[in-house]
């Protein structure tokens, strides 16, 4: 009974065998997916997988890697799309700093247009935050008020942790906790509530141990959980039960 909360199954890495990986979650034990689209293209393949497959649902969004491409009529298509059935929140969006693919003032008002579009639309937010974790901050407090959602592969300290729960978010762990240079991760789980709790793989990044180097799927979010629950001390089936009620929560997935 395992969730993964952030995925990118439309990735041209799956393109070759999508159906089989898939299929293998399912049969460990993952029931539901959430595909977080990176740009416009991806956005329409997030919205198509979850119409074409009951155990996957879609977010749409614009990746801050391609905020430099973002259009005014995106703001309206991204609306449009939250009305389908099965999307879930506008994602994944935020800001990068580590590649700098996109200019840091787009990055920043492409991001604040979003969270705009999932208020207008009552939808929580996955948010993308890699060495920008005070403007992240920034903007949730001067812009995000009254929104909630994810920030997925958690890479802050344990002080924004705590922030940002209070501000109404959840903290999405990827396959980086099973790496011996997992560094802070651990100290953040052990402390955080496990309500607030969720596990990802990322796929197809951010492979987990022992499969590191390798595609990363699906079936191995596993993996993930199975070491997040070791360092809470806890049942691996108590840890995937709590957090895929947790995902259900906050992306309102009955």
């Amino acid at each position: 009974m395992l969730f993964d909360s952030h995925a990118h199954i439309d990735d041209e890495k799956f393109d070759m065998d999508r159906d089989e990986v898939i299929a293998r979650a399912l049969e460990n034990g993952v029931t539901g997916i959430i595909n977080a689209a990176s740009c416009m293209a991806s956005s329409a393949r997030s919205v198509d997988l979850a119409k074409r497959y009951e155990n996957i649902y879609a977010a749409v969004g614009i990746h801050p890697h391609d905020a430099k491409d973002a259009q005014e009529t995106d703001y309206e298509q991204l609306a449009a799309w939250s009305k389908e059935d099965k999307v879930v929140a506008i994602g994944e969006i935020g800001l990068d700093y580590y590649y700098d693919l996109s200019p840091r003032d787009v990055q920043r008002t492409v991001f604040t247009r979003q969270i705009d579009v999932a208020r207008q639309m009552d939808m929580p937010i996955i948010i993308h935050d890699r060495d920008a974790h005070g403007d992240i901050l920034e903007v949730l407090r001067k812009d995000g008020k009254g929104i909630k959602g994810v920030l997925h592969c958690f890479s802050g300290s344990l002080e924004m942790a705590k922030e940002v729960i209070k501000l109404g978010f959840y903290l999405s762990i990827a396959g980086p906790v099973t790496f011996k240079n997992a560094a802070k991760l651990p100290e953040i789980i052990k402390a955080v509530p496990l309500e607030r709790l969720l596990v990802e793989t990322d796929c197809p990044y951010l492979t987990p141990h022992p499969h590191r180097g390798k595609r990363n799927e699906p079936s191995y979010v596993k993996l993930v959980a199975e070491q997040v629950a070791n360092l809470r001390g806890m049942d691996v089936m108590d840890l995937a039960r709590v957090t895929s009620e947790n995902t259900k929560k906050i992306f309102k997935i009955k």
